[in-house]
């Protein structure tokens, strides 16, 4: 089949080029706008109680006041407020009150800080539009006018609140976007220029890639829109990485058997063909392989992963398709020109280093399948002290944003917990009025839970059914003490509810509570199934039953590793409370979607050079030698696209940009080079059962026309005399 496309592409190149750049412009002139949110009860399904406690506020208290916007006022000498400061303080609230601004349903006073020192405004939104660019345009413009009525005072006036967070977010993420894509442009260009001394093949992947991001782009805006998927700012970044990561990985698979077919005297055109047919299938394999670890995600419970799936599933589908043909079309009508002015790729070259670790691991497969897997046991030691943290909002934003700074001072100046209190919901089950009478107890037994500053009834609905009672917790909403905080908040509340009456917990504490659930059912579906589809790619392309086994172990081994020094690196390292608690999930698809590419082109250079007639040992001495180059110089570029994101200065993406490419790392310099190819030769023919995937290949048809693919190995092999000096 690849040898088919290959030949299609190479007989029509200009059409090939034509048909992507007439789809290109299509799909990017007509794809809707990429929606985007940063609430976090948004991420979460109607079934999870923080979301049902929402739809009940929205319904028994309609015109309840709950602030997306809070402006927090000191006085410039960080002294006590005065009377003449408080006169300011209510003319400015009720200035901001007047000016109509777009979203902004209610702006009242809030409390003073028990010190004196800090005064509120409180600004209510419509909530149906929460975490949405509508809101942080709002916030923008509150953020303006706030400051330009302080003017003249003693008053230093700072906004925050989740509408203040939102844009706050939108501005870093543009940001950290545009370091992020100039990282990855500048590090790609380098180093394929240190690799191939050729500046049209340093500039070619960039070129097609970015063709390629931009139909990506459109698609995945189309599939947004159609599923009704929820997308997050982040998502954006990570697009930018994986594509060009990835594509440059592909472009790299490519490239380098198109130059090992010249050396072996291919035609350049028939060099091309010959190139797709040997490591198409490698590249399918390993695409389809990452493609189904993304699509694992539409079935986590977070809409934040369940769009992330998708996207990236689409952006490395569209890599795939041109990989098998925008990117031969364009080399194969370039020709050899695309290696000027290097002459390096005329001749075959010794790759002594590679060759030294491959006759290393021929000798003592043992002592390397031992050592390299004792290192990554070692890392994944670290995993044991894994603790996760929920704030979404302060995890993708650099704590110096005014939002984040009003965050702190408030926790400072107030109860922890009183900027995002917890709501408990107390509703009839029957229809009748409540007893009143139950109120003060029902608080009481609220307030007494371990953890809660205080509890009070705050409102009843007009029809007596439903009474909300206001529960401020001693923890900041998204930490671990508040977390378990109101999961006992949520026995009491369950258990304590008078007769004929049932309670729902709400607030950001128990959203987060929620989120920590859905991610631990994610753990429980997500990783096993992706790893399940990943071992049935495996096996259809090994066509074995064995070699899958300890390729996924490999890659789970891996992925511990890699979060071990990832926890030891930020939270016993950096001091970090907890890494960002979507991080496992997305690490493990990262590095076991895209380690296994590196494994699938290595195990398929090591199944090819076992059908060349060679033991397995000498199998993998030879894979190592000549595709080790390959997954070396794909794991830099990918490692250090990935390592890119921690440019944008948030902990969001740092500890992601460092996981990912330390995980990569991790795939390409320890399992593809050592530990997969020690453990093949170590299991010997068995690794293929039930098939016999490493016999020798019958000879080309005659008919064919087209000369019989040799490795390199081969050819070295029919360089020597019998004797076996060198001609």
């Amino acid at each position: 089949m690849f040898r088919r496309i290959g030949s299609a592409v190479v007989r029509h190149p200009v059409w090939t080029i034509a048909a992507w750049l007439i789809a290109a412009v299509a799909i990017v002139a007509t794809a809707p706008s990429l929606p985007s949110t940063s609430d976090e009860s948004s991420f979460l399904p109607k079934s999870y109680e923080s979301i049902k406690a929402a739809d009940l506020q929205e319904e028994a208290f309609p015109s309840a006041f709950t602030p997306s916007a809070i402006a927090l006022y000191q006085r410039t000498d960080g002294g006590k407020m005065t009377a003449a400061d408080q006169q300011d303080v209510a003319r400015i609230t009720t200035a901001l009150g007047k000016k109509n601004i777009d979203q902004v349903q209610k702006v009242v006073p809030g409390q003073p800080s028990e010190d004196g020192r800090y005064a509120l405004t409180l600004v209510q939104m419509d909530s149906k539009n929460a975490g949405t660019p509508k809101q942080a345009d709002a916030a923008k413009v509150l953020r303006e006018d706030v400051k330009e009525l302080a003017q003249g005072t003693d008053l230093d006036v700072k906004l925050g609140g989740s509408a203040a967070q939102a844009l706050d977010q939108q501005d870093s993420s543009k940001r950290g976007e545009a370091l992020i894509g100039i990282g990855t442009f500048v590090i790609i260009l380098v180093t394929l220029l240190i690799i191939f001394r050729a500046p049209i093949l340093a500039v070619l992947p960039l070129i097609l890639i970015g063709v390629v991001s931009a139909i990506a782009n459109g698609l995945i805006a189309y599939a947004t829109k159609l599923f009704d998927l929820q997308a997050n700012s982040s998502i954006s970044s990570i697009l930018i990485v994986v594509l060009f990561g990835v594509g440059t990985d592909y472009f790299l698979f490519l490239i380098f058997r198109y130059r090992e077919r010249l050396r072996a005297g291919d035609e350049p055109k028939q060099a091309m063909v010959n190139a797709v047919a040997r490591v198409g299938e490698a590249i399918a394999s390993a695409a389809g392989a990452v493609i189904i670890a993304f699509l694992a995600l539409v079935l986590s419970t977070l809409g934040f992963l369940k769009q992330m799936g998708p996207a990236l599933a689409i952006a490395v589908a569209a890599t795939l398709v041109a990989g098998l043909t925008l990117i031969p079309a364009v080399v194969s009508l370039i020709g050899p020109k695309v290696f000027w002015p290097s002459k390096s790729w005329q001749r075959e070259p010794e790759n002594a280093r590679f060759a030294a670790l491959g006759r290393g691991v021929q000798r003592r497969p043992a002592l390397t399948a031992v050592v390299s897997g004792l290192v990554l046991l070692v890392l994944s030691l670290g995993t044991f002290g894994y603790k996760a943290t929920f704030d979404l909002a302060s995890g993708s934003m650099p704590k110096t944003k005014e939002s984040m700074v009003v965050q702190d001072e408030m926790q400072k100046a107030y109860s922890a917990g009183a900027a995002a209190p917890t709501d408990v919901y107390l509703s009839s089950t029957d229809g009748e009025p409540l007893d009143k009478a139950a109120f003060d107890t029902y608080a009481k037994k609220l307030g007494a839970v371990d953890g809660v500053a205080s509890a009070r009834m705050t409102q009843v609905n007009k029809e007596g059914t439903t009474a909300d009672f206001t529960v401020t917790l001693q923890y900041e909403a998204s930490t671990d003490k508040a977390i378990d905080a109101v999961d006992r908040v949520r026995d009491v509340a369950h258990s304590d509810a008078p007769e004929g009456t049932e309670a729902l917990v709400g607030g950001m504490s128990s959203i987060y509570k929620d989120i920590d659930t859905a991610v631990n059912h994610d753990y429980r579906t997500v990783f096993p199934v992706a790893a399940l589809l990943i071992m049935v790619i495996l096996g259809l392309l090994l066509r074995s039953v064995v070699a899958p086994w300890y390729l996924i172990a490999s890659v789970g081994l891996g992925f511990g590793a890699t979060l071990g020094a990832t926890v030891w690196i930020f939270q016993d390292g950096a001091g970090h409370s907890g890494l960002m608690f979507m991080l496992p999930v997305i690490m493990y698809l990262f590095v076991v979607a895209i380690g296994t590419d590196y494994n699938i082109l290595m195990i398929a250079r090591l199944r090819e050079e076992a059908r060349e007639g060679r033991e397995p040992r000498e199998a993998a001495n030879m894979a190592i030698k000549h595709a080790g180059p390959t997954v070396a110089a794909a794991g830099v570029i990918l490692a250090a696209t990935f390592a890119t994101m921690m440019l944008a200065g948030n902990s969001l993406l740092t500890e992601m940009g460092f996981a990912v490419s330390f995980g990569i790392t991790i795939a390409a310099f320890v399992m593809a080079m050592f530990f997969t190819p020690s453990l093949t030769a170590l299991i010997g023919h068995a690794a293929w059962w039930p098939g016999h995937g490493d016999r020798a290949e019958p000879a080309a048809d005659a008919g064919s026309g087209t000369a019989p693919v040799t490795s390199g190995a081969e050819r070295e092999a029919a360089a020597e005399d019998p004797a076996g000096r060198r001609r």
